[in-house]
């Protein structure tokens, strides 16, 4: 545990210099200009405690990965998350290695791909499969916001998950149902 003295020097030595990069870094990777100062804050109350236990080898380095990791954790828990921001988020981290970034540059990749592949889908497939699997909405609730069935909702989810896998493994990414399936649906029956 760091004496409260220390950490105070330590603080106003190495972080509080950093307050107008860190300002800079939130304002390009949040959207509400109103919410900066508090989002600034949040990250000292936590960059605080946990130099509490132990003093950061690297401030800057720490600094930026709390913020970065703050700002992603808010962004989900507000359920407003935009795939944009998160991969810029997580792309915008100082001080990467080789491998980290390479690693960040194919994530990156791959999220733009299934951004592409969600973009092919039907609007209301595309509905379902957002409001499910990107906001976390149950079944039910999806069904209520849209007006839609559960049923219709699983359905859309099953079609959307297959064309999605479909498109990101090189193919088409359109809805394809089982040729069974097809042949009823021609013939008239459910």
């Amino acid at each position: 545990m760091i004496d409260d003295r220390q950490l105070q020097i330590w603080f106003n030595r190495e972080i509080f210099p950093l307050e107008g990069a860190l300002t800079r870094y939130i304002r390009r990777h949040w959207r509400n200009e109103s919410d900066v100062g508090d989002l600034r804050q949040e990250i000292y109350v936590r960059i605080y405690s946990s130099a509490k236990r132990q003093l950061p080898a690297h401030a800057r380095a720490f600094l930026f990965t709390t913020a970065r990791n703050h700002l992603i954790n808010v962004a989900r828990s507000a359920r407003v998350v935009s795939l944009d921001i998160v991969a810029d988020l997580e792309a915008s981290f100082p001080g990467l290695t080789s491998a980290d970034l390479d690693r960040q540059l194919s994530a990156r990749d791959e999220l733009r791909r299934v951004q592409l592949g969600l973009e092919r889908l039907s609007p209301r497939c595309r509905q379902v499969m957002v409001l499910r699997r990107v906001e976390g909405l149950s079944t039910r609730e999806v069904a209520e916001r849209l007006g839609i069935s559960a049923k219709t909702v699983e359905n859309q989810l099953v079609h959307g998950m297959r064309a999605l896998t479909d498109f990101m493994m090189g193919g088409e990414g359109r809805i394809r149902r089982s040729e069974h399936r097809r042949a009823r649906a021609v013939e008239g029956k459910p």
